[in-house]
């Protein structure tokens, strides 16, 4: 059985993709949750197996939780089911982590197809919403307003690599508070909101492999 935790802060979409799921033999719909928060205490709760995300919540919202559960090291396949279909919003939910990505009146089929296939270990964009982020993604990033320096280009190689500030301090042998100033300009320089969103947007402008 694939256990389903269905998020989305209108009651009647949440009742409806419910009672559209359970009537699939191999789908258990474990949970439902409104809002971002309730999502994150209702995944640590119930560990679901896939996760259907509403993307515009009240408070936290489907990007919120994505980047939450990614901060936290958790793993869960997350298809985002909106009815946003721009750019920046899809770019913004595959950056956070979603594994699919569908629209609100995509045929019945295409959501249980996209919940096995993200189960089993895939990725699914509508064919619509992948030639979007192809477009998207082919477009050249915009230079940095402030180019890195050479300091702060060896502290992000190390980001890269997942290590921690005490780690960088400890390779580049400088104190654990400099590393931190050069992690904490990194993020300014790159306009990211934490470690892993800087690590993303570095790799798309060539600067980390």
């Amino acid at each position: 059985m694939i256990r389903i935790l269905v998020v989305d802060d209108h009651p009647i979409v949440r009742d409806g993709l419910i009672a559209v799921l359970t009537t699939q033999p191999d789908f258990d719909v474990v949970g439902e949750a409104g809002d971002g928060q309730a999502a994150l205490r209702q995944i640590e709760a119930l560990r679901p197996d896939v996760l259907l995300l509403d993307l515009e919540m009240p408070g936290l919202d489907g990007v919120g939780v994505l980047r939450r559960l990614r901060e936290q090291g958790r793993s869960v396949p997350a298809i985002v089911f909106t009815a946003f279909d721009t750019d920046e919003r899809i770019v913004e939910a595959v950056k956070a982590g979603a594994r699919g990505y569908l629209l609100k009146g995509a045929p019945r089929a295409e959501l249980f197809n996209a919940v096995r296939v993200v189960h089993d270990g895939g990725s699914l964009l509508q064919p619509v919403i992948a030639s979007k982020l192809m477009q998207r993604m082919a477009q050249p990033a915009p230079a940095l307003p402030e180019p890195l320096t050479e300091r702060e280009q060896e502290v992000l190689a190390l980001l890269a690599q997942g290590k921690t500030n005490r780690e960088i301090a400890e390779q580049l042998v400088v104190t654990e508070r400099t590393a931190k100033f050069h992690v904490s300009s990194i993020l300014g320089k790159l306009g990211a909101g934490n470690r892993t969103e800087a690590v993303v947007l570095a790799q798309e402008r060539g600067l980390v492999k």
